[in-house]
Parts: structure tokens; C-alpha cells; sequence
């Protein structure tokens, strides 16, 4: 198979470990923290979990290897959507297996956890493996959403284990799969099946993040990734001096990967979301904020800029949300054969305003016909709107350009508005890995390998310090259910890892909110380029602007 001159490169590049973990493995102990409860629901996290709730945080340090040494035979599974650097998750987990003991073996599970209920497996070796290092996707194995939470699957997974006399299971996955993770964890360890769980923090949004979890992996490669092409488009309408390009990024449920972007380019326009619900913001007042900006940037002979949009912004808008809850419920059961039985737009539009409130019916009118259409797209597995189907950067432009027409009647806007539009998210999820991601993920890997080597179950890997050198880094490991709530999950109360939103009193967003009024009617652009993998360090090893802001670097 012919590979590209870049990947030839980075095939041979050796990610960096924490300084505790390039010690030989037989110099690396464990020292343990204090013992854990989860962020909130104590008592009922406890009962869940009641052989896995309260264990301690550790750390490795170098010292004795006291761990006890038998053969180990690993399972690994990537769950849920791609991340840039997973791969190297599973060459860090690989490589500490193999250094800790040549008879070790790694079972891959394909497509996800499915591929553990199926015993749909591959046995690595480094022929195999060495194809995949520090290369983007999650092709190695495959992914998939199953999720494992029956007993009946807990079940299976434990034959299938047993059957091949695995040790360990690792699910490299984001908070959901880490959810499963956990309760995986507490089955196998309630039914001795001898079986540990060890969670990887993964997803490019962001949102699986803590006082512990600094930054979930593939979340610098893809900002980075969307940043370019957003000052390239920047560069673009710098240019030409003619469109307001509207970009709609990854991120349905938290805003960090829109605000990082923004960070990174300083547009004109960057909507967080967390923002929008904290002040209640309507459509109409989305609107006209950022027709605020068109308006007193063409007063300056400025008919351009760009706007970035969070995948998941209109959920956090009070009306539209009402508007989605009514929507699901007015198409509950035999309601939705019926409305999918009638043909026509016209008839279809009929019904919902019969079957709508006056005031949700209302904020559906003033959508885009476009808008309303999507709201009435495949539905998801429970039969709810998918939000993700929504083009929110054209329902926003649209919304402004209607904005600007009442402007100009009342002759207070005589500027010119063209839009074009964009949305960025597959494009970052499986992109060649930055330096960071690439040794972030393979540390994580190796990392894992260690806990399992100690003994532990139900922990999650664990890398910190991270703005600092690699050589800085600290490697430990904590329990899952630290992270964990309970949520009312399609009708039923559950312990889930608790989602981490954009923190509007956090450094990042405080930095944002200083800066974003002068970007707003100025040309501030910012042009972050290609990743860069070779170079100096302020080029090839930065970090992001969150984690900087964060850390006060």
C-alpha cells in the first residue's frame, strides 16, 4: 500500500511519556491519594457501585514495581465517534504490554463494543500495529456506539473474556462510554470474574473534563484542524471584502470547541452557548446582536466577517428548546404515522400548527421553510428531533438577513449582506494528530497498561499537568465514579459521567468576553496555519489556548 511522505515521517516519530513513566516498568510504583466520592449523589453512586465507589486516586512514581507479575491478555474497544490519536492509545497500551512481558497479548475488538458481544476480535502484533502509529482514525479496529448497560450484555462480555482468558478490558471512549465502563466494572468485580475496566478520556468536544481530566484527547488536533480552515476563511473574506461566512462547528452539548476556535482566529462573531441559555436569549435577540456587528462594520465600508456557530446552540435558546419539547411529544406514538402519512408540506404545516402551542407555533413560523423541514427530518432511536440535522449557521443568517431588511426600511442600515455558510466537524475527528495528541494519547495508553499491571478497577487513565513539557507530566489514575451524577435518562434516573460545559466565570471564556467586542466591529483575524510537526517548540508543541488560559500560562 502506497502511504504519503508525511505519514512515512510520522510512523517513525517516538511520542514522549510522562518522566515517571520512562522509567523500565520495573521502576515504576504507585503512591495513593485520598479516597474518592463521586461530584454529586453520593449515597445513591455508592449503592450502585458498591465495589467500585471510593477507591483512591493514584499516581506512579519511580520506585519498586510491586505489582504482581502474571500474564496479561487485554481486550481494548474504541467506542462512540473517532478522536485524532487514538490509535496511539492502543501503540501506548501495546508497547507497555509487550515491555512488561513478551507473552502478554492485545485482543482489538472491532466496530466498538459490539465487537466484544460478538467476539469479533483481531490479535495485535507489531506488524500490524506499527502501520497505525501516530496516524489519525480509528480504522486499526473500527468504533461503534453500542452501548454495554444490560445485564444480559455484562453477561456476554464475561463469557466472551472468560473464553479467551482476558485480564482487562479498555474502553477508549468518551463520557457515555466511560459511564459503561464503569458499570462494566462493577459487574465484573460483583461476579469475580477476575476482569478489571480501565476508561480512556476521549472526544473532541471537550466535555469530558474535571478538576482531574484537563483536556480529553483529539480536542487540540481538531480545534487546530478547524482553526485553520477558519483563518483560512478569514484570510479569504479579508480578501474579497464581500461575504459574512457563517461557521457551524462540532459540539452539541458544550461550546468549548467554538470557543477555542474562536481563541485561536478572534472572528467577528463566536456564539457559546452556555452564554445564550445563562441570558435566556431568544432568536430574535441572537439576531440582532450579530446584526449589530454587520451594521457597524459596514458603517466602516466593511461588508464582510465571520461568525462561528456551536453545533448544538439552538437546543440552549429557551423558545427554540420548548419549541423541540413540543414537537417530540406532538409526534409522540400514532401521531407520528399520521403526520408522516400526509404528502404535501402544506397539509404538514397545517398540522403542526394545530398541534402546537400559540407561543411555540410562533417561534416556528419565524424559521426559514428550510429550518422547519429539518425539525421534521429521521428522527433519533427515542423519537426525538436531531438537533445535529438543524443548519443552524443558515437558520442564524437568514434570521440576520430578515434582521437587516427592517434596518433598511427604517434607514438604519445601508450596508450590503452576503452569506455563505460552513460546517466543520468530520474534518477534525480523524486528522493526523498534533504532537500533543499524539504523546497525550499514547501516554494514556502506556498509563493504562500500568493500572492494569497494579491491579486496579473501574479507573480511568490518567494524564495531568499537561500544559507543562511532556518530561512534566504526571501519570496516575482515578476512579470512574468520581465523575459521576445521576440524570433522567429517557425516563429513568442513571448514573452518568457529568457532561463539562463552557464555565462562563472560567478564564477562557472571561478572556473571550474582554476581547470579542472590539473583533466584533475591527479586522482582528488571526491566522493559526497548518498543524506543524517538526520545528521549534512554540510552533510544534503548543498548547491549546484554553488549557493555557486555564493553567495561567
Amino acid at each position: 500500500m502506497k502511504i504519503s511522505p508525511l505519514q512515512t515521517a510520522r510512523l517513525q516519530y517516538a511520542p514522549k511519556l510522562p518522566g515517571m513513566l520512562r522509567h523500565g516498568i520495573s521502576e515504576i510504583c504507585v503512591k495513593e491519594g485520598e479516597a474518592t466520592a463521586s461530584v454529586a449523589d453520593q449515597e445513591k453512586i455508592a449503592a450502585l457501585f458498591p465495589n467500585t465507589y471510593g477507591k483512591k486516586e493514584i499516581t506512579f512514581e519511580k520506585g519498586e514495581n510491586t505489582s504482581e507479575a502474571k500474564k496479561q491478555v487485554v481486550g481494548v474497544i474504541l467506542s462512540g465517534g473517532q478522536a485524532p490519536g487514538g490509535h496511539n492509545v492502543v501503540c501506548g497500551l501495546y508497547d507497555a504490554l509487550k515491555a512488561t512481558n513478551k507473552e502478554n497479548v492485545l485482543y482489538g475488538f472491532k466496530g466498538g463494543p459490539s465487537g466484544l458481544l460478538e467476539d469479533d476480535y483481531l490479535v495485535f502484533d507489531d506488524e500490524y500495529i506499527d502501520q497505525f502509529r501516530n496516524t489519525g482514525g480509528f480504522d486499526i479496529i473500527g468504533s461503534g456506539r453500542t452501548k454495554l448497560e444490560t445485564e444480559e450484555q455484562f453477561a456476554v462480555a464475561a463469557e466472551v473474556c472468560k473464553k479467551h482468558g482476558i485480564t482487562a478490558i479498555v474502553i477508549i471512549g468518551g463520557d457515555d462510554s466511560n459511564t459503561n465502563a464503569a458499570v462494566l466494572a462493577e459487574y465484573f468485580a460483583a461476579h469475580e470474574t477476575g476482569v478489571q475496566v480501565i476508561g480512556c478520556p476521549k472526544t473532541i468536544d471537550g466535555d469530558l473534563k474535571n478538576e482531574d481530566i484537563e483536556c480529553s484527547f483529539g480536542f487540540d488536533t481538531a480545534t487546530k484542524t478547524y482553526s485553520e480552515l477558519i483563518g483560512n476563511i478569514e484570510r479569504d473574506a479579508n480578501s474579497a471584502k464581500k461575504y459574512w461566512h457563517f461557521v457551524k462547528v462540532m459540539g452539541r452539548s458544550a461550546s468549548h470547541v467554538a470557543l477555542e476556535c474562536a481563541l485561536e482566529t478572534q472572528p467577528n462573531i463566536c456564539l457559546v452557548s452556555e452564554e445564550v441559555a445563562e441570558k435566556k436569549m431568544s432568536l430574535a435577540q441572537i439576531a440582532d446582536y450579530i446584526a449589530d456587528s454587520v451594521a457597524n462594520r459596514a458603517a466602516k465600508g466593511m461588508n464582510f466577517g465571520v461568525a462561528i456557530i456551536p453545533e448544538g446552540v439552538v437546543e440552549f435558546v429557551p423558545e427554540f428548546s420548548a419549541l423541540i419539547k413540543e414537537i417530540n411529544e406532538m409526534l409522540a406514538g400514532a401521531k407520528a404515522d399520521e403526520f408522516n402519512a400526509l404528502t404535501s408540506w402544506k397539509d404538514k404545516y397545517a398540522f403542526i400548527e394545530n398541534g402546537l402551542s400559540k407561543e411555540s407555533f410562533g417561534v416556528f413560523a419565524t424559521l426559514p421553510e428550510t429550518v422547519q423541514q429539518q425539525l421534521f427530518l429521521e428522527r433519533d432511536p427515542h423519537g426525538n428531533v436531531q438537533v445535529s440535522l438543524i443548519e443552524s449557521e443558515k437558520l442564524f443568517s437568514a434570521l440576520v438577513k430578515a434582521n437587516l431588511d427592517e434596518r433598511k426600511k427604517n434607514g438604519t442600515y445601508k450596508g450590503k449582506f452576503s452569506a455563505l455558510h460552513h460546517f466543520f466537524g468530520y474534518e477534525g475527528r480523524c486528522a493526523f494528530p498534533s504532537n500533543f495528541d499524539a504523546d497525550y494519547c499514547y501516554s494514556l495508553g502506556y498509563n493504562a497498561f500500568m493500572l492494569i499491571q497494579y491491579g486496579y478497577n473501574g479507573y480511568l487513565s490518567k494524564i495531568s499537568n499537561l500544559s507543562k513539557p511532556a518530561e512534566e507530566w504526571i501519570a496516575g489514575g482515578m476512579p470512574i465514579t468520581k465523575m459521576m451524577n445521576m440524570e433522567r435518562r429517557h425516563g429513568e434516573d442513571k448514573p452518568v459521567i457529568r457532561k463539562a460545559l463552557v464555565e462562563l466565570d472560567g478564564a477562557p471564556f472571561k478572556y473571550f468576553e474582554a476581547h470579542r467586542e472590539s473583533w466584533a466591529v475591527d479586522t482582528c483575524y488571526t491566522y493559526p496555519g497548518a498543524i506543524q510537526y517538526y520545528g521549534p517548540d512554540e510552533v510544534c508543541n503548543i498548547t491549546t489556548r484554553t488549557l493555557a488560559l486555564e493553567k495561567g500560562v
